[in-house]
């Protein structure tokens, strides 16, 4: 079953555009990277899905239901940690939890809850005591009472220490090994390659690309990253040497180092062009594209503006 499902969505606000002709599928099971800069139009589509705002056309299906006539039943089913999470200060962390319980009409044990995201030894102190990262926590342990069918977060790891954001990439994994659909936004990209099966990237409100990293890292040609250690501090000879070879898309210099990005077949001619123009090498090595090296290429213009796997096509804007 296709646990989301957008066809022909868009989103108008006054003069403002903020999604345009959306198509976008998400199958259950799976765990789903939704990245985008800032105003690309994320929050406003995780807004339509959860039926918090309407779409001014297309349709949204959520877990098989129509989803702007059925919200409240969809929503039943649905654990969502929401960006900015809010809580009441003077409850503590087990109320909190104990009213998702209910909310759910479910009968998850609140504390095996709290203990399940690290926040148990902390349960009766008032909420409004807790940090950044123990509110994150809280507002994980809430989303996911009674075994939610679909799970919706939205910058997860916000707050979060490196022990914290682990514990959450593996109840993010558990949940998808449970059965759960996981839509997955965050600007943290590290935990979005490290979790997902697909990532969609969305740029002034269209979805740009939609593949796994590595079909979107092919879809780009393929490139990797190039770190040049050159000897002495040289000159702008080394950069403009470099900036010229055929197959080069980006040139970035940190002190003695040159950061270059590049097609594989390049590689043999950027540390060519650097001997000719006299610039000693003194070491170097290569790594694939990051995911963000990648969200860079799709978000800044240097990439295809179709979903990766699909012929391209001319595209105006």
């Amino acid at each position: 079953m296709t646990a989301i499902e957008l066809r022909g969505v868009t989103k108008e606000f006054a003069d403002v555009t903020a999604v345009r002709g959306l198509d976008l599928s998400v199958e259950e099971g799976e765990v789903y990277g939704f990245l985008g800069p800032n105003g690309a139009g994320k929050s406003t589509t995780i807004d339509m899905v959860l039926d918090l705002v309407r779409p001014t056309e297309g349709t949204v299906r959520v877990l098989g239901r129509d989803a702007t006539a059925e919200g409240v039943a969809i929503r039943r089913r649905t654990g969502v940690l929401p960006d900015g999470f809010a809580v009441y200060d003077r409850l503590s962390g087990r109320k909190h939890v104990e009213f998702a319980v209910r909310s759910k009409e479910a009968d998850d044990d609140p504390d095996a809850l709290l203990d399940r995201v690290g926040l148990l030894g902390d349960a009766d102190r008032k909420a409004g005591g807790y940090s950044k990262g123990m509110r994150q926590r809280l507002a994980l342990a809430m989303a996911l009472a009674g075994d939610p069918d679909l799970l919706i977060l939205d910058e997860p790891s916000s707050g979060l220490d490196p022990a914290g954001a682990k514990e959450m990439r593996e109840i993010v994994r558990a949940e998808a090994d449970r059965g759960a659909t996981v839509f997955f936004s965050s600007h943290i990209l590290e935990q979005v390659e490290a979790v997902c099966d697909r990532v969609g990237i969305l740029r002034d409100g269209e979805l740009v690309a939609e593949d796994s990293v590595e079909g979107l890292r092919e879809a780009v040609g393929g490139e990797e990253t190039l770190e040049i250690a050159i000897e002495g501090d040289g000159d702008e000879s080394a950069t403009d040497a470099v900036r010229d070879v055929d197959g080069v898309s980006r040139v970035d210099r940190d002190g003695d180092v040159l950061v270059v990005s590049c097609a594989d077949g390049a590689k043999t001619r950027v540390i060519g062009a650097l001997e000719d123009a006299g610039v000693a090498v003194a070491d170097f090595h290569t790594r694939e594209a990051s995911l963000e090296d990648l969200f860079l290429a799709y978000t800044e213009g240097d990439a295809p503006s179709e979903r990766a796997g699909e012929a391209p096509e001319e595209v105006s804007r």
